[in-house]
């Protein structure tokens, strides 16, 4: 959010904290009402419950249930357990129902029976069919609000039905062909229907080409298809091919951000975290933070395990350990860099198990050349060093050689594993975040000592070693 709508914010919220304290109500009334409702359920985040459950009973209802709709879905819990049980009752039935699905997913079974409860038996068949579906499905995130048509209607007769039902509709932009069974057999944009004759029939206007969801698909399929196909709305079918709902854009919103700040989480090796960061207690923050240090820390106990492994090495040759860090930074960073784009392609649907050979010769080359480079400065600042120095002894020209080749083998090394521990990943049916910068960096550190000191034993056997 840019400063200058923080400051907004909080001038608005003072002035509702000021008017509350004043108690000058029809003054907070109207003062509500001439904020946009996604302005004012921004400025109420941050005020108490108290005072939020004050000012939506003074909202008219139609407004009041649109900047409920805005809150995020731990203010909306709040505010319902400090608003009057007929006022709940109300936001409930009148709130779109996939926004009302999000709230009550998030809930207590026993929170959610009593709220469902109060819910008019339309609407409680709704909530409960959309709770029944599998979490993190489609059929939890779509809505039954959309506009059906017929083939054999002519245009009119179409306008004519979407200005009686569509007023309460969630999107009007694509309208729905459905059978006599209600079988989805095309969807039509409604700027088809404007720009034709009104005597033109429905069945003139479709192509028999259309997209559609599977309601028990995973919600992360539905910001495929959306990003694939260019989308504001998506029809979300059964098994049988009957039309039982929408997903719409601003739900995919939310399921973009929801997947993309857990991929964030887990690539900066993290465990992914249920709430916002400052909604998350302590503990648990503490307990998913926790179990990464200690897996990469564990792996990091291998780089010191290695490392004794090699102390003879080092103790004939201890100019070698000036070079470690570097060597085992640069494999570390090239290897985090092919696992940050690979598990972005595969999250973006660029990539396909299939293609992990495509994917294997590409960073193969990349690997040889960004360590190629890596090579050439390294080995030119070694020989740079030693036209004024005596740091590197009579073998500087050995050494120069060594860090050269060793930093070739290792970001190669580093960038294959990278590249290809999120497909492994993949395979097992586990997320490639997972293969997250930290856990290639502490696998790269490892592998990275022992081809240094592989390539020291090789180039400098009979000189140093």
């Amino acid at each position: 959010m840019e400063t200058n709508e923080l400051v907004e914010l909080e001038q608005i919220q003072a002035v509702l904290e000021d008017l509350i304290q004043q108690r000058h109500w029809t003054g907070l009334k109207h003062y509500c009402i001439e904020l946009d409702s996604v302005v004012l359920a921004d400025s109420l985040r941050h005020i108490s419950t108290q005072d939020q459950a004050l000012i939506f009973r003074l909202l008219p209802r139609d407004f009041g249930i649109t900047t409920f709709e805005y809150l995020d879905i731990d203010s909306q819990t709040k505010l319902i357990k400090g608003l009057g049980q007929s006022q709940v009752a109300a936001l409930l039935n009148e709130m779109s129902p996939d926004d009302r699905t999000a709230l009550l997913e998030d809930l207590p079974g026993p929170v959610v029976k009593q709220l469902v409860d109060l819910l008019s038996p339309t609407e409680r068949q709704i909530a409960q069919t959309l709770l029944g579906y599998p979490e993190n499905s489609v059929g939890r995130v779509m809505t039954p609000d959309y506009i059906t048509v017929r083939p054999e209607w002519t245009i009119v007769q179409s306008l004519d039905y979407i200005r009686t039902h569509g007023h309460d509709k969630e999107s009007l932009d694509v309208i729905y062909v459905v059978d006599e069974l209600g079988k989805l057999v095309d969807d039509i944009r409604i700027n088809q229907v404007l720009t034709v004759p009104v005597t033109t029939f429905i069945s003139d206007l479709m192509n028999d080409s259309f997209v559609a969801l599977i309601v028990t698909d995973d919600k992360e399929d539905a910001a495929t298809k959306f990003r694939r196909y260019d989308r504001t709305s998506l029809p979300v079918c059964d098994s049988d091919g009957f039309l039982v709902g929408i997903v719409t854009a601003d739900d995919v919103i939310d399921i973009v951000a929801e997947t993309d700040t857990r991929d964030i989480q887990q690539l900066g090796g993290v465990e992914a975290l249920d709430d916002p960061y400052m909604q998350t207690p302590f503990w648990v923050m503490l307990q998913k933070r926790a179990r990464w240090l200690i897996v990469l820390f564990i792996g990091e106990m291998l780089t010191a395990t290695a490392m004794g492994f090699f102390q003879h090495e080092i103790s004939k040759a201890v100019v070698l350990a000036l070079f470690i860090p570097l060597i085992i930074s640069s494999g570390g960073n090239s290897g985090s860099q092919a696992s940050t784009l690979i598990v972005r392609a595969m999250a973006l649907g660029e990539l396909k198990n299939a293609d992990w050979t495509k994917v294997l010769k590409r960073e193969l080359l990349s690997g040889l050349a960004l360590g190629s480079i890596l090579g050439v400065i390294g080995f030119t600042r070694v020989v740079f060093v030693s036209g004024f120095t005596k740091l590197y002894g009579p073998h500087w020209l050995e050494i120069a050689i060594t860090v050269g080749a060793a930093l070739l083998g290792v970001v190669t090394w580093g960038t294959i594993s990278g590249s290809m521990l999120p497909f492994i990943l993949r395979k097992f049916n586990a997320d490639p975040a997972s293969s997250s910068a930290p856990f290639v960096a502490t696998i790269v550190d490892v592998t990275g000592l022992i081809i240094y000191f592989s390539v020291a034993a090789i180039i400098l056997h009979g000189t140093l070693l």
